[in-house]
């Protein structure tokens, strides 16, 4: 099932149109090491040297180059066909992400850029194209293997380390183009309030100008049965308009959840006139669901939500942090729900909004986590908090998401036990996501040394579920005080900081491997599936076993290069019975 909204491959399913075109293929591709690029005008005269397959990167197979060497900085041209009838309109040209920062020419002069590796963002083409014929568009991208600015998992050296792997440069998600009218929705921010059965749409719309007779009309419909439309007199750019959802449509109830088992979704049309014409119109959707705490526990539409998850990296052989196609997606999805998880810690990446889609659609619980930078400075501070709030907007109207999570295990902010200034810094982004986004929680640090943490999360890697029980079964209150550390040698809280009353949740554990000289797990591996299945059950039964943990994440879902402690290979093939992951999960 799906919504009515769903275009596949589709590369922005919370706004879609119907006349869109993949810029994805075939593109000039080249080099440029000096850094010369720009002086030699290459942005008007374009000569490449390569072919790569957009949108995978020049590190990868599936790119048709697969150069695993660090190169500061790329380019790519291709040329796009503009009709004479898209004249008048506004030419939108999409990228999904670029890593790290990026110029984009139109003819020869400059159109537009942006920085950061994650978010998407668009550049608007239109004064540059000339109409009926053929236009070339050229993108530079640099990148560094600086540590200041975000970068994941992805390595600042020759070679892989731990759990780091091959750095991702350039385009290395979908590049799309849209032509829409002056005035159009440019987006839509959806707010569902589940305990009072209403929705909010805070609308932006480009265009307005004074006398304007725009009305916009949201309809709101469910299951192909129509529950509500609401229109508003457009007079500025920003506007909001609640909607009461209560209808026979949804049921005897009169409403309708999104849950994990039950994910409802309500489709949504936006619809935009000028004088009774319709000038734009685009569709989405969205879930009726909350997310509350309360009493230590994680509520999900008010009653307690215990969270089954597992960590994603989202990596693949060929491709590495790029999917291979949608279907990549929706078969990672069904594998873990397969193997009875009901959620999934997206780990280090923002990853493609397909995947929240289907998350959305098939009823997946997400935590979404920024990508970390590895060194605090003044430097690393201001284009972490710019790029984390474009992600915020842009993941924000998907009720899979449960949970932000900005950082990880100190990374970024390794003196956070001791130093104010990177204390303060979390807070900082603890409170600017809650100013864009009260309703989720927000994990600060996950892992160990939080701050002003909604949940406090702990990692550990103990082999056993007896070393497990040991470790926490009658130490809670002294792991929680700082008495005691988890995982061996870090505590729950900054100095400063303490316990609250949160939700505890393991986020991290497990990570066991089988033998092999190719790469790595967590403590000893393993010889057979009898002696994995047995240690992944005692470590699991023991977490569960403990009534103040709410919740745990296992590490991880797949292989990822050296790191080898994935119930999946990175081909996606599992390397124990699924079905016996699924009971132990179940209880």
């Amino acid at each position: 099932m799906t919504t009515k909204s769903y275009t596949k491959d589709y590369p922005r399913p919370q706004l879609v149109r119907g006349k869109w075109h993949n810029l994805n293929g075939p593109w000039d591709f080249r080099f440029d090491d000096e850094g010369t690029g720009e002086l030699e005008k290459w942005q008007e005269t374009f000569e490449g040297t390569h072919k790569i397959t957009v949108p995978f990167t020049y590190e990868t197979k599936a790119s048709g180059i697969g150069i695993e060497d660090f190169h500061p900085c790329v380019w790519y041209s291709r040329t796009i066909d503009v009709p004479e009838e898209a004249a008048g309109q506004r030419a939108l040209l999409h990228f999904q992400a670029v890593d790290y920062e990026a110029r984009v020419w139109v003819n020869g002069v400059l159109a537009g850029g942006h920085q950061g590796g994650y978010a998407a963002f668009s550049v608007d083409m239109t004064p540059y194209l000339v109409y009926g014929a053929e236009n070339r568009i050229t993108v530079k991208v640099t990148d560094s293997d600086s540590c200041y600015q975000p970068r994941g998992k992805q390595r600042w050296t020759a070679d892989n380390f731990e759990c780091f792997y091959v750095q991702t440069t350039g385009i290395w998600q979908t590049v799309w183009m849209e032509y829409v009218a002056e005035q159009h929705v440019q987006a839509v921010k959806i707010t569902p309030d589940l305990d009072r059965h209403t929705v909010r749409f805070d609308y932006e719309v480009n265009g307005i100008a004074p006398g304007s007779e725009l009305l916009l009309e949201a309809i709101v419909t469910f299951k192909d049965r129509p529950v509500k439309r609401v229109a508003l007199a457009i007079d500025r750019p920003c506007l909001s308009v609640e909607v009461d959802l209560h209808h026979e449509a949804n049921g005897p109830w009169k409403r309708a959840y999104w849950t994990p088992g039950r994910p409802n979704l309500y489709d949504v049309e936006f619809v935009l006139t000028s004088g009774g014409q319709i000038v734009d119109r685009a569709l989405s959707y969205f879930g009726m669901r909350k997310v509350s705490i309360k009493d230590g526990q994680v509520l999900l539409n008010n009653a307690p939500l215990y969270q089954r998850l597992i960590l994603d990296q989202g990596y693949w052989t060929d491709s590495h942090l790029t999917p291979p196609d949608e279907e990549a997606l929706i078969t990672d999805i069904d594998l873990i729900l397969q193997m009875g998880y009901n959620g999934v810690r997206k780990h280090m990446k923002i990853e493609d909004a397909r995947f929240l889609y289907w998350c959305d659609v098939k009823g997946l619980l997400v935590w979404s986590e920024m990508a970390a930078t590895f060194e605090f400075h003044d430097r690393a501070v201001e284009p972490f908090m710019k790029e984390w709030m474009e992600i915020l907007r842009q993941q924000y109207n998907h009720p899979s998401i449960i949970t932000w999570v900005p950082f990880n295990e100190s990374w970024g902010i390794g003196n956070i036990a001791h130093d104010k200034r990177q204390q303060q810094f979390t807070e900082g982004i603890y409170h600017l996501t809650k100013s864009y986004d009260p309703h989720r929680p927000v994990i600060v640090n996950d892992g160990w040394e939080h701050t002003v943490s909604d949940i406090v999360t702990l990692h550990d890697y103990v082999a056993t579920g007896e070393g497990f029980l040991a470790r926490y079964k009658d130490h809670k209150d002294a792991i929680l005080s700082g008495e005691k550390g988890c995982n061996h040698w870090k505590h729950a809280f900054a100095q400063g900081y303490g316990y609250r009353g949160q939700p505890i949740i393991i986020s991290e554990f497990g990570g066991i491997a089988f033998q092999s000289d190719k790469g790595w797990g967590y403590g000893e591996q393993v010889a057979s599936t009898e002696a994995f299945m047995e240690r992944f059950a005692g470590l699991t039964h023991a977490i569960r076993s403990l009534d103040y943990i709410v919740g745990y994440c296992y590490t991880q879902v797949t292989d990822v290069q050296q790191e080898i402690n994935g119930l999946l290979t990175e081909g996606r093939e599992p390397k124990v019975p699924l079905e016996q992951v699924r009971a132990i999960n179940l209880g």
